[in-house]
């Protein structure tokens, strides 16, 4: 009996040493909590975001223009062909480029020549300015891109958008797609 007490003891004393050696060095790194807020939907299954969320998760009210703008990127991603996750990445990308917000030239603010939902460039061959920031046109292009990427399916969010968008700021994508998620949730069968 001893020796069996004395050897759940080691066994415990083991397993809470290897946890703290592990798990020790990336605790030590986290950079700031995450948001554990409950979401609007929370339950999307492997189709919408087959790679868990990356990443602290941004999340904005839409207004109206906002939310017919998403849902001209579903449309958009249905004309297409392409399933929901497609529209989620679409999505987490122009909430990140505009807050899915058509926007024309921003003066000196601008990012160089970038507009529409998605910040295209008529200089890099998105379209004339009066293409991309119409809603359609501008999502049709990015999902165009988007089936030009090999395994675009299996990626992560942040990656497959940073392929097509090429992006100053590759990892911000990641932050938007449970807002995506739901938002595909919501308005993919209406």
């Amino acid at each position: 009996m001893n020796t069996m007490l004395r050897k759940s003891v080691l066994g415990i004393a083991g397993l809470a040493f290897a946890g703290g050696v592990f798990a020790g060095p990336i605790a030590a790194h986290a950079t700031e909590p995450v948001d554990t807020k409950p979401v609007a939907v929370t339950v999307q299954g492997d189709k919408l975001i087959p790679h868990g969320v990356q990443g602290a998760q941004s999340r904005i009210t839409l207004n109206d223009e906002q939310t017919a703008n998403a849902k001209a990127i579903i449309a958009a991603t249905k004309k297409a062909g392409l399933p929901e996750r497609a529209a989620v990445i679409s999505i987490a990308t122009s909430l990140q480029e505009s807050k899915l917000e058509n926007l024309g030239h921003l003066g000196d603010r601008n990012d160089h020549d970038s507009l529409g939902l998605f910040q295209q460039r008529p200089s890099s061959g998105w379209g004339t300015p009066e293409q991309i920031t119409d809603p359609e046109y501008s999502s049709l292009a990015f999902l165009k891109g988007l089936k030009q990427v090999d395994g675009w399916q299996d990626m992560p969010l942040t990656e497959a958008a940073q392929t097509v968008q090429v992006s100053a700021y590759p990892d911000a994508y990641a932050q938007w797609e449970q807002q995506a998620a739901d938002i595909v949730t919501q308005y993919w069968n209406s």
